[in-house]
């Protein structure tokens, strides 16, 4: 992995709005992650024909095998470069957690979205949680790969280079922003953008921008997809403004996108 990191492409993330790492963790830490999930599925995990729902929604997670998964010394030093050394959270739980199941019905969750990172006025009413062009609270999302994802294992869609797009869109917003419901109502407006799948083998974790436009598919394949999507969260708000040099490449995207528009 420490090769991986070495060749990180900080000037793709910028442009495209995320990297993917290979082996990240390991397949006996996805596996051992994926017996805990399967405690709290209601299907036999031997019979398909018991898999009576598209996606099965679960709670947070803190055993070990979560916390393994995103907590090396070598996601760490990627973080830094990502993100900027001591700006960011470790990550201490795995939550929520969708799993996709093959299914004749069709997903209720396939829209386009972008994360939405602090709490409105009510906290518990999580459509309405905002986002803001300095991404308050929000470092990053990231998307764990706990079991093998194809083509037709419902792999998340990434719109390739919208988080520039969005970062336009908010800057028109101010400190509020907009809630998670007005962002997606708007999303359509956006230029169009090449789309990518994010497929791999177990223990690949897909680094995204805060701001990356994605969705979610139905699950055309014959296994179930296990995927996590957790924040990685701020220790300090990120700097948009000010001199020209200095800046992680979370920000100078940001920078970047504003900087066209004006």
């Amino acid at each position: 992995m420490s090769d991986i990191i070495k060749n990180i492409d900080t000037e793709a993330f910028i442009q495209n709005g995320y990297v993917r790492i290979d082996h990240a963790f390991s397949e006996t830490v996805a596996g051992a992650a994926r017996d805990i999930l399967w405690n709290d599925i209601p299907f036999d995990r031997a019979d398909p024909e018991s898999w009576t729902e598209p996606v099965i929604r679960l709670g947070m997670y803190t055993e070990q095998p979560f916390i393994d998964a995103v907590n090396s010394p070598a996601l760490y030093r990627v973080f830094d470069r990502l993100v900027g050394e001591g700006k960011w959270m470790p990550c201490r739980s795995m939550g929520t957690f969708p799993v996709r199941f093959p299914s004749n019905k069709a997903p209720d969750d396939t829209g386009k979205h972008v994360d939405a990172s602090f709490p409105g006025k009510d906290p518990s009413n999580f459509p309405e949680w905002r986002i803001n062009v300095r991404s308050r609270g929000r470092g990053l999302l990231m998307l764990l790969l706990f079991s093998d994802v194809t083509g037709a294992d419902a792999p998340t869609l990434l719109w390739k280079g919208s988080h520039l797009d969005v970062a336009r869109l908010l800057d028109k917003e101010g400190e509020e922003g907009l809630s998670f419901m007005e962002l997606a109502g708007k999303l359509d407006t956006l230029p169009e953008r090449e789309k990518a799948l994010a497929t791999g083998r177990a223990g690949t974790i897909y680094l995204c921008h805060p701001f990356l436009v994605h969705a979610a598919q139905a699950h055309r394949g014959t296994t179930p997809r296990f995927l996590a999507q957790p924040p990685l969260l701020l220790r300090d708000a990120l700097t948009i403004s000010g001199p020209d040099a200095g800046y992680s490449p979370v920000e100078a995207a940001i920078r970047q996108a504003l900087a066209g528009e004006r």
